[in-house]
């Protein structure tokens, strides 16, 4: 009786597990002789040539696996830094401090991307009156990023109840934002520059970059804006209608993907 012809499913992951032990093969090449090897390849070819859809499906799987992985890895990441992640200094997150979600979001006040999104946060904040919005600054974008963020954090520790409206202000404002254009700001809201000036020498404003900073890196954020919720990353400015529809799975299912 003849031999049954594998299924394209099979024939798929033969031919990749095939691909990528191809050292071990040739390694054990005396297995076949040349003969056997040449029909072989040929049988695989002209399957290939005749069934090329098969690729496409070893291909989908392949980026699905990879794509489950990757989601695994990042839940798990989400988990061991959970605290450091949804914790902010009392009085400074945004919305209600003792909402039912929470939303992360990473970002930059040079980005202007997050520019753009701030007007999403706000929307959520508005029509939501059970969401808490926490925000990480992570001055990816040079110097002037980071001097910005040293005067914002500063501010905060003096003055936290007004760090929501800093925030904005700084964010919504035109040009670069470094030092002297946080400095304006914080100025607007009676804030003392001498004070300022002191607590922005503080080693906890380095040590809160620099924490903020290596949990972005440990849940792969290299970007801005980046938003946590719940259990998933949404890299880049994702926009209002998927940030409500996350903020709604995690309502409905326990996950920001349901």
């Amino acid at each position: 009786m003849a031999p049954r012809r594998p299924a394209r499913a099979t024939l798929a992951a033969l031919m990749i597990t095939g691909a990528l032990a191809a050292p071990a093969a040739a390694a054990d090449a005396t297995s076949f002789d040349a003969g056997q090897t040449k029909e072989i390849e040929t049988i695989v070819r002209n399957y290939l040539v005749s069934h090329p859809e098969v690729l496409v499906e070893a291909i989908n799987a392949l980026e699905a696996k990879r794509t489950a992985e990757a989601s695994a890895s990042q839940k798990k990441a989400i988990s061991e830094n959970s605290a450091a992640i949804f914790a902010t200094p009392e009085g400074t997150a945004l919305g209600n401090p003792s909402g039912d979600v929470t939303v992360v979001e990473f970002f930059d006040y040079n980005c202007g991307y997050c520019k753009h999104a701030l007007s999403d946060m706000d929307a959520l904040l508005k029509d939501d009156p059970k969401l808490r919005f926490v925000l990480k600054e992570i001055p990816v974008l040079g110097p002037q990023s980071i001097e910005a963020s040293r005067v914002s954090l500063a501010f905060r520790q003096l003055k936290p109840e007004a760090y929501a409206e800093f925030h904005r202000k700084l964010l919504a404002s035109r040009g670069v934002a470094d030092e002297k254009r946080a400095l304006a700001v914080a100025a607007e809201f009676g804030v003392d520059g001498e004070a300022l000036e002191a607590a922005m020498a503080s080693p906890q404003i380095e040590a809160d970059i620099a924490r903020d900073k290596q949990v972005a890196e440990a849940l792969g954020v290299n970007g801005t804006p980046s938003y946590v919720i719940k259990d998933e990353v949404l890299p880049g400015a994702v926009g209002l209608d998927n940030l409500k529809t996350a903020i709604a799975n995690v309502r409905s299912c326990g996950s920001a993907s349901c």
